[in-house]
């Protein structure tokens, strides 16, 4: 399963989100931003990739929707509702990643 997580300048939550797959068996995690300046941008070649396309924020979807249109027809683009509050690896952000998570994915693959 190959999981891509969302945010603006991907340096706290999406990296965060990607961390905490780490080692997690049959689970590949990547994460990107949409801003300009983001740490690692989202691109298409990334989307494609991705079974699984997770954002944090509704603005992000709709920026996916409107740069990379053609490539998502189709696919879901899961809203986690968590926002820009926190700093990478903050233990609150981590719990408002896998409360997102739960439900979404196999309880098998959430990190524990």
């Amino acid at each position: 399963m190959k999981l891509l997580f969302i945010c603006s300048r991907n340096q706290w939550r999406s990296p965060t989100a990607e961390r905490l797959f780490a080692g997690v068996s049959g689970v590949e995690a990547r994460s990107a931003g949409t801003e300009p300046g983001a740490r690692v941008r989202v691109t298409a070649g990334l989307l494609g990739w991705a079974d699984r396309i997770f954002v944090m924020e509704r603005k992000h979807a709709a920026y996916l929707r409107d740069r990379f249109g053609e490539e998502l027809a189709g696919r879901d683009i899961e809203c986690l509702h968590v926002p820009d509050e926190w700093v990478a690896d903050d233990p609150e952000l981590i719990g408002e990643l896998l409360g997102a998570l739960s439900g979404r994915l196999p309880e098998e693959v959430l990190p524990r």
